[in-house]
């Protein structure tokens, strides 16, 4: 069967057609469950069962999977592949096994691995019991797994799935009996981890020079868990279990193992011969900072397999209940190289540390990223050698950090500009102006419209801001070299306890981590603010103050009262009624049933998406 189509453009005749060959062919091989089949789209990936009609319209509005050439999910056995796919397609057509095998079987892997990956390959052909030509013993375990984490199955219900299935296969089957044993069949699958000990008060890494020792050459305390609550006592050899961990994935050989994928490879030098050109932003690519890299540093700029990374990190609650006191952090790395569709998927975000908790490392943070910065810099520095499977052939592969993108809190962590307090702007810096509200008791920061147009019109404006006209320009953001000359004489103290020199003149509380990182103070933009969290806070703020949600509102009592302490926006002050004070309503101030008529034009919003979705499609 013909599956071009896959790669067709959504609104053409050609791709309708092919969704309706992929529903017929999905309705006559697979079995559906309470009539509901998976829906290969990109936003369900094989991962939700939908009705047919469901299916046509997420594939039409969504789009399918492109690289779901084999519709396994959909009836079609891994040994049944079409003829005629083999010779459009070279990287999805061939068995997903042997692709494996080939990618695992570097020469690395098999020095470090070899009878691990002896074993792998041998299993990879062994019947799951005699006669059986649909699975052998490896694809029936990746499979079963692959459903596991799909699913969100337990490790118990899993091993009960696998004793039910041992005693309902023949009796020469080999499938394992339990979770334990599939976990240690693709064990050579997996990437190797370093569990490094912290210390307790996150001042130090037992690492290097460190290694070695049982108590923090800082503080004194132990390296392990007291058993007595007393930490400067060290625990006996058979109670060993660390006060602080940090795990650390090397990314070297992940960048490996991408660059062994022929069509990951393929994926990774998009940006220099597949990406539309036409002066508008639409990739990193276009971006000032990338050209600026081009030309300062050009001899990396002119390989276009030299990766461009992206860094990210939040705190986590591994418990998933807001109660819990418990504050993981893992760290994420995004390859700027790849596509805009494929960049921010799961497969291709790769997460390269985490940091324990339950404190969080605040900014301390450094010290944790001390493994990774020397893999950056070696990366930079040396390069190392990596096999592309694309052009068949090896070749040096160097990498830099493009930029960081957090929430603002963590935007002062990683550059440890102080993000609090009547200066808490790192580009107005010293030039922040705020205020300081008698009544509400919060610091709030005016004199936006200095960001506009020198003769944007809200610039004369009075009444509708603060009763006064805005004639300065926008402060300059301080340059990367200027904020190098900052910080290059801090002298950085880490660890919870110690009490660190504090300066009311110089905002910058330390040298961070990333400037050890040569090309560091040459980025025009080093650190971003992620616009989920921007949009998720002034969202939930406007939401609270349109419904008047109390906790949530910010219009109140003492939001009028500061009103009044400066000034403006007399028609808005309190009123005084006897022993009652009256809130005069503000333009924006809904009744009851307005606010009824809000909610339920949310919810009947939300509830016809896929409808609205489906008509700009149609539309398009």
């Amino acid at each position: 069967m013909d599956r071009s189509w896959m790669n067709a453009s959504r609104i053409t005749e050609e791709y309708e057609n092919g969704v309706e060959e992929f529903l017929l062919f999905a309705q006559s091989k697979a079995q559906p469950m309470w009539g509901k089949f998976f829906c290969p789209c990109v936003k369900c990936g094989n991962g939700r069962r939908q009705t047919i009609d469901d299916i046509r319209t997420h594939l039409i509005c969504e789009g399918i999977i492109r690289s779901y050439t084999k519709w396994i999910w959909h009836g079609e056995s891994l040994d049944t592949a079409d003829m005629s796919q083999a010779d459009d397609v070279t990287t999805d057509s061939g068995n997903p096994i042997e692709e494996m095998i080939h990618d695992l079987g570097q020469e690395g892997f098999e020095e470090a691995h070899a009878a691990l990956y002896d074993n792998i390959e041998v299993d990879s052909k062994m019947p799951l019991y005699s006669g059986c030509i649909s699975f052998t013993k490896l694809s029936a375990v990746l499979a079963l797994v692959n459903l596991k984490a799909r699913f969100g199955w337990s490790d118990k219900s899993f091993s009960e799935l696998l004793m039910l299935l041992t005693n309902m296969l023949p009796a020469d089957n080999i499938l394992p009996k339990n979770h334990y044993q599939a976990k240690k069949i693709l064990c050579p699958v997996g990437m190797q981890y370093e569990k490094i000990h912290a210390c307790c008060n996150d001042c130090i890494l037992y690492r290097d020079d460190f290694a070695e020792l049982d108590y923090c050459p800082v503080y004194g305390v132990s390296r392990y868990r007291p058993t007595n609550g007393d930490s400067t006592v060290l625990v006996s050899d058979a109670d060993h279990r660390p006060a602080k961990v940090c795990w650390y994935l090397p990314i070297i050989p992940r960048f490996k193992r991408l660059f062994a994928n022929g069509e990951d490879a393929k994926n990774l030098i998009w940006h220099a011969n597949t990406r539309k050109s036409d002066g508008l932003m639409r990739h990193p690519t276009d971006s000032p900072q990338w050209k600026a890299i081009d030309r300062l540093y050009p001899e990396f700029g002119a390989k276009p397999r030299n990766l461009r990374l992206g860094l990210a990190t939040e705190r986590m609650n591994p418990f998933g209940t807001l109660t819990t006191n418990h504050s993981s952090w893992p760290v994420f790395l995004f390859i700027y190289n790849l596509p805009p569709w494929l960049c921010m998927k799961r497969k291709y975000v790769m997460l390269s540390m985490m940091i324990a908790g339950p404190r969080q490392p605040g900014n301390d943070i450094d010290v944790y990223l001390r493994p990774l910065i020397d893999d950056l810099r070696k990366l930079w520095d040396e390069g190392v050698d990596v096999w592309d499977a694309n052009l068949q052939h090896a070749f040096k592969l160097r990498a830099m950090v493009f930029c960081t993108i957090n929430d603002f809190p963590a935007y002062g962590n990683l550059s440890r500009y102080s993000v609090k307090g009547h200066h808490a702007c790192p580009i107005c810096e010293q030039n922040t102006s705020f205020c300081q509200l008698k009544h509400g008791k919060k610091t709030v920061y005016t004199r936006h419209r200095r960001f506009l147009k020198q003769y944007h019109p809200y610039r004369r404006l009075k009444k509708a801001f603060d009763g006064s006209q805005e004639h300065e320009t926008a402060p300059n953001p301080l340059t990367s070299d200027e904020v190098y000359q900052w910080v290059k004489d801090v002298v950085n103290m880490f660890g919870k306890s110690q009490k660190k020199p504090s300066s009311t003149s110089n905002m910058w509380k330390k040298k961070s981590i990333f400037f050890d990182l040569p090309y560091w103070s040459d980025h025009h933009v080093r650190h971003c603010i992620d616009v989920m969290h921007v949009e998720k806070n002034v969202c939930d703020s406007l939401i609270g103050t349109l419904l008047n949600i109390k906790g949530k509102t910010k219009d109140g009592f003492k939001c009028r009262q500061d009103l009044v302490d400066m000034g403006i926006r007399q028609v808005l002050h309190p009123i005084s009624k006897g022993n009652r004070t009256y809130l005069p309503p503000a333009c924006y101030t809904m009744s009851t049933a307005e606010k009824r008529s809000f909610v339920n034009a949310c919810v009947i919003s939300k509830s016809h998406k896929a409808t609205l979705q489906t008509s700009r499609v149609l539309c398009l």
